[in-house]
């Protein structure tokens, strides 16, 4: 077969599985739209709830728990001029706090008034179950106007004795942010945003790879398929050219849904690059990887023996992308090094951070990812070829 032949061939099966999967109207509209409605929502739906918690925990009054709340009447006023009203704690403060009836408490040591007088350290404790992330916001402010009861009594105490504040800050610490407005914006989006699309490129066309190979087989309409004349890498190419055109158009509906998003939205969803130059970048970045999904998932599809056992594969398949991140996550790694953007999933991590900080990747980077990214595509691709190949692939069960 001549090569103008072969790429008729090849969009000629591309156009039929496109076909056959647009006449299964409920799957085409979840495969293409629950990804851009959902992600969305999620973000929008984060930032109303950290701006609901910050109104709730960090503007209004809250009312503290104090043991020995008589031996620190200063503090208490203190606390009470900051929008924190202490009160009587009960004798089982501590199961309360473990049971998350409190959220915390404060324990004034009965040395307190003497530790005072003698212008000794004065302790307070704050009792809190760390484990409870509910807690977490409300220890910070109690530990932070703490802080500040204790840097305004100290520079009192020096001032008495005729000596300047400023002698017990000998340096004066300041720092200059290099960070971007971009990179200030995506600092949250640096970890969520890459998993999320990583994920979505991945296996977005999943659903049509393995029912183009392991569906067909189950349901006996491969065979007369591979009885044609058309060549079998010809084959292979359309159906993974079909599921990686499901897998482009989900990435692009989810990108304009951030987009949307970004414009109607506040707080996280504000914080988003929505112009078309960073979402062309993003789309530049994925297509391989959705290139490499589509192999990886032919391939698997064309070794297992009914649908069933290809889905079976997507729980472990769904983890690949979040192994760096994970990994990033307790060893943080420079991206100055080139063999980074030579490793699939930590490769198109590092690229998107990159993007989503504002930053550009070197010339350097982005020909080491592509060319690793679709060499590893193309060896997917010819184990597929060569899977489609045996004969016993029409065989099914």
């Amino acid at each position: 077969m001549n090569r103008t032949g072969y790429f008729r061939s090849m969009f000629a099966v591309m156009r039929k599985e496109l076909r056959d999967f647009a006449r299964d109207r409920r799957t085409f509209l979840l495969t293409l739209l629950t990804a851009p409605l959902l992600y969305p929502l999620l973000f929008l739906g984060m930032g109303k709830l950290a701006s609901l918690r910050a109104e709730t925990q960090l503007e209004k009054d809250m009312t503290v728990p104090v043991v020995g709340i008589a031996r620190a009447p200063n503090l208490v006023a203190f606390l009470a001029s900051r929008g924190i009203t202490a009160t009587e704690a009960p004798a089982d403060i501590e199961q309360r706090i473990r049971s998350q009836r409190e959220d915390l408490a404060l324990v004034i040591d009965p040395d307190f008034a003497a530790d005072w007088q003698a212008g000794k350290p004065a302790k307070v404790e704050i009792v809190a179950d760390t484990t409870r992330r509910t807690s977490e916001v409300q220890v910070a402010r109690v530990r932070a106007t703490l802080g500040e009861y204790g840097q305004s009594v100290a520079s009192l105490r020096l001032l008495a004795r005729g000596i300047s504040p400023m002698v017990a800050a000998p340096v004066n610490i300041g720092t200059r942010d290099l960070a971007t407005a971009e990179a200030k914006r995506g600092i949250f989006l640096s970890f969520i945003l890459p998993l999320m699309l990583m994920l979505t490129a991945f296996v977005g066309g999943s659903h049509l790879a393995m029912d183009t190979t392991a569906g067909e087989r189950e349901r006996q309409s491969l065979e007369p398929l591979l009885a044609t004349p058309v060549a079998r890498g010809a084959l292979v190419s359309g159906k993974m050219l079909a599921a990686v055109v499901i897998g482009l158009a989900s990435m692009l509906l989810i990108l304009l849904s951030f987009k949307l998003s970004a414009s109607l939205g506040t707080g996280i969803a504000r914080s988003l690059d929505v112009s078309f130059a960073a979402m062309g970048k993003l789309l530049v970045i994925l297509l391989p990887l959705v290139l490499i999904g589509t192999a990886l998932l032919t391939c698997l599809a064309a070794s297992a023996k009914s649908m069933k056992e290809a889905q079976s594969h997507m729980v472990w398949l769904m983890l690949l992308p979040m192994l760096p991140g994970y990994a990033l996550m307790a060893y943080p790694l420079k991206d100055t090094q080139l063999w980074q953007y030579a490793v699939p999933f930590l490769s198109q991590n590092q690229m998107l951070v990159k993007v989503t900080r504002g930053e550009m990747p070197t010339a350097a980077q982005w020909g080491v990812y592509l060319a690793a990214s679709v060499l590893l595509a193309v060896l997917l691709w010819a184990v597929a070829v060569w899977r489609y190949r045996q004969e016993r692939l029409a065989i099914s069960g």
